[in-house]
C-alpha cells in the first residue's frame, strides 16, 4: 500500500476532544495528502446506522470549516480491541486521539486511554487541545533515557523529518547510576549516528533535574515545541494502567503539548525505508 493511501485514524466519541484530534489530524494529513477516517465503536449492531448518520453531519461540518472530507468507519465492538484492529486492517500511518489530563477520576480515563494506545501497531498522537497557530510539527522534543527503545523512536523521527521537516531536540538528564549513565550515552550515540545518516536536523540538550519526563515537558514548553516523541512501555501491566505508567506523565502533560507515542514492536520497521 502506498503512503498516500494509509489513513490517519481519529477515534471518535462526539466530544470536544475528538474535534481537537480531528483538527490535528487534518493538518498532518494535508502535509502528505493522506486520508482521515473517523472511527466510532458502538456496542450493538443496531446502533451502526444512527452513529453513521451522526458522523455524516460531522463530515459535512468539516467540509465547510476545514475544506476537508474525512471518511467514516463505524464498528460494533470494544474500543480496547477494535481501534487497534482497525489501525492494523487499514495499515494506518498513525492515530490521533484526544484525552483529558490526569485529575480526579480522569486519572482512570487517562490510564484506559493508555491501554488503547499501547495496543496499536501505529503511533498514537495524543492531544489535549486545539492546534496552535501555526501548528507545523517543526520542533519535536525527544527525551532519551536508559531504556532500549531508541530504535523505533528513531525510525519515526526520520519519518517526521522527511514529511514534516521536523528538527529533533534530544534531551537527557544525568544519572547517578553508572549502568544507566552508560546506557544513556549509548542511546545518544545511536541517535546521533542514525539521524545524521538520515540527514535529520537535531541538537542535544542536557537538562537539569532528576526526571527526564518532567524536565522534557518543561523544556518543550519553554522552547515552544510542537510535539514530544516517546516510546511506550513494552508488555505493560494492569497495575501500570491503574497507577499510571512511567510515560503517562508525558502523555497527559499539564502543558497540553501533543505527544507521539511509539509502541516498540517489530511491525514498526516497515517504515524504516521511505523510498
Amino acid at each position: 500500500m502506498s503512503e498516500q493511501t494509509k489513513p490517519v485514524i481519529v477515534p471518535w466519541d462526539f466530544s470536544e476532544l475528538a474535534e481537537y484530534a480531528l483538527q490535528h489530524a487534518i493538518i498532518l494529513a494535508k502535509k502528505q495528502d493522506l486520508k482521515v477516517a473517523l472511527l466510532h465503536i458502538v456496542k450493538k449492531q443496531s446502533e451502526v446506522d444512527e452513529a453513521t448518520a451522526k458522523l455524516q453531519v460531522i463530515v459535512e461540518k468539516c467540509k465547510k470549516e476545514h475544506d476537508f472530507s474525512p471518511e467514516i468507519i463505524v464498528k460494533e465492538g470494544s474500543i480496547f480491541t477494535d481501534i487497534a484492529d482497525t489501525i492494523e486492517q487499514t495499515d494506518a500511518t498513525f492515530a490521533v486521539m484526544g484525552t483529558h489530563g490526569i485529575k480526579g477520576m480522569q486519572k482512570f480515563t487517562g490510564s484506559w486511554a493508555l491501554k488503547v494506545i499501547v495496543s496499536s501497531k501505529a503511533p498514537f498522537i495524543v492531544v489535549q487541545g486545539k492546534p496552535t497557530k501555526p501548528q507545523n510539527y517543526k520542533n519535536i522534543v525527544y527525551p532519551i533515557d536508559f531504556k532500549n527503545s531508541a530504535k523505533e523512536n528513531l525510525i519515526w523521527a526520520a519519518y517526521m523529518a522527511k514529511y514534516y521537516g521536523s528538527k529533533f531536540h534530544l534531551c537527557y538528564v544525568d544519572e547517578a547510576d553508572a549502568t544507566f549513565k552508560r546506557k544513556i550515552v549509548q542511546n545518544i550515540t545511536l541517535a546521533q549516528k542514525y539521524l545524521a545518516d538520515q540527514n535529520v536536523e537535531y541538537e542535544i540538550i542536557k537538562l537539569e533535574g532528576k526526571k527526564v519526563d518532567d524536565e522534557a515537558v518543561a523544556y518543550a514548553k519553554e522552547s515552544g515545541a510542537d510535539m514530544i516523541l516517546i516510546a511506550t512501555t513494552k508488555n505493560i501491566s494492569l497495575q501500570d494502567y491503574m497507577l499510571g505508567a512511567h510515560e503517562q506523565k508525558i502523555i497527559v502533560n499539564k502543558e497540553q503539548i501533543p505527544v507521539m507515542c511509539v509502541n516498540p514492536r517489530e511491525g514498526l520497521t516497515k517504515f524504516q525505508n521511505f523510498n
